[in-house]
């Protein structure tokens, strides 16, 4: 029975620091959107990029 001097506050800490962790993550915008990343997964992008222009200035040797 001594134990749960120990485990009983133990655990609502541990409840504390999850609620709180959950809050954070909340407030902070983390279940903002929850399908966009799913479906970026699976958009077909058949665009294809420009290709990059070298800059001249690496082109040319210095002088």
């Amino acid at each position: 029975m001594d134990i749960l001097i120990l485990l009983i506050p133990l655990s609502l800490a541990i409840v504390g620091v999850i609620a709180w962790i959950m809050l954070w993550a909340t407030k902070s915008g983390q279940f903002d959107d929850l399908e966009g990343p799913a479906h970026s997964v699976i958009m077909d992008d058949d665009t294809p990029h420009p290709p990059r222009a070298a800059p001249e200035d690496e082109a040319t040797p210095p002088s």
